[in-house]
């Protein structure tokens, strides 16, 4: 596990699903010398800070998209986790620009005031829309990502380095999927876009577990992709609403029917590191890490990571064991 003892954090959308779950995991396990949560939104800072009474824990109120307000709150930070983005497709899709500002100019003013205040690792967090993108939403966290890979160039020989994290669905989370299907119980019907939609599934805990290892063994201009497993959409709905009648409505605009997580064009430049894939930006970095470990590999040509072809796959007996372990149920 990371050493953050002492270090000094700075977590963008913070007060996140995620955010919070990462904040409680460092305060209680890594002696932090301080985790400065940075977000728009004074309720939620209000509600943290009343859930969480930890001085360790700093409250800056701001907004991505103001570099000035970034690079004034990001002083001695030593390590920055970027988890503010719009996130909502249909959002994202009637409000384009809005979208464009939050998730590619506000990570671009991240990456800015980082190398300015001499930050030791970025790690962004990214999403399954980002490989061959369908939606803006998806189309502009691929341009994040981009931007935060092509940022370890302008960092040359200083101490930034930058690298993203990418994975699928995250149990509970806002917004998500569980939460929806929960409501729709209530009202006796559960709507589904396709019976044969997959989707990649991680809880938060191996979320935040996931991100922290991929900042201890970054170095700088990578992806990092865990190995999880996939669950159709028609078995999650029967295991949270058995016996609920299934209405199916069809695919959304710029919605998938699988979700991928490495396409084939990125397969030349994926190594398999055991319990997780690394996409490269360099050639000559995949070929380091290649020739240092024995133990991880090249994946093949015709390599294709999505969640209809996974290996890996929930049964409703152990997705229902994940509720139950996240407390959804």
């Amino acid at each position: 596990m990371i050493n953050l003892k002492n270090k000094n954090l700075f977590v963008t959308g913070g007060t996140g699903s995620f955010g919070k779950r990462f904040i409680l995991k460092v305060l209680s396990d890594l002696s932090p010398n301080s985790i400065t949560v940075f977000s728009r939104d004074e309720l939620k800072q209000y509600e943290l800070r009343q859930s969480i009474t930890d001085p360790r824990l700093k409250f800056m109120l701001g907004d991505v998209r103001d570099y000035e307000r970034i690079y004034r709150c990001m002083e001695k930070i030593d390590f920055v986790i970027h988890a503010a983005a719009m996130k909502q497709v249909p959002a994202s899709e009637d409000n384009p620009m809005e979208a464009i500002k939050t998730n590619v100019l506000g990570a671009e003013n991240i990456i800015t005031a980082s190398l300015e205040r001499g930050v030791k690792k970025v790690i962004a967090l990214s999403t399954d829309k980002a490989a061959n993108p369908a939606n803006l939403y998806g189309a502009t966290k691929l341009c994040s990502d981009k931007l935060f890979l092509s940022a370890n160039k302008l960092s040359g020989n200083d101490l930034t380095k930058f690298s993203v994290v990418r994975y699928g669905n995250v149990l509970g989370s806002r917004g998500s999927v569980i939460p929806f299907f929960f409501q729709q119980k209530k009202i006796g019907i559960i709507p589904i876009t396709d019976i044969q939609m997959t989707r990649f599934w991680i809880t938060l805990n191996q979320g935040v577990d996931f991100v922290l290892k991929s900042m201890d063994i970054m170095r700088g201009g990578e992806i990092f992709v865990p190995k999880i497993p996939s669950m159709s959409i028609i078995n999650v709905a029967k295991v949270i609403a058995p016996n609920i009648p299934i209405k199916i409505i069809g695919i959304r605009p710029g919605e998938k029917l699988h979700e991928v997580l490495i396409t084939g064009d990125d397969a030349r430049n994926t190594l398999d590191c055991g319990d997780h894939y690394r996409i490269f930006e360099s050639e000559d970095a995949k070929r380091e890490l290649l020739s240092s470990n024995s133990s991880i590999t090249q994946v093949s040509e015709n390599f294709y990571y999505d969640s209809l072809n996974n290996s890996q796959w929930l049964t409703e007996e152990s997705f229902s064991q994940l509720l139950v372990q996240e407390e959804l149920i």
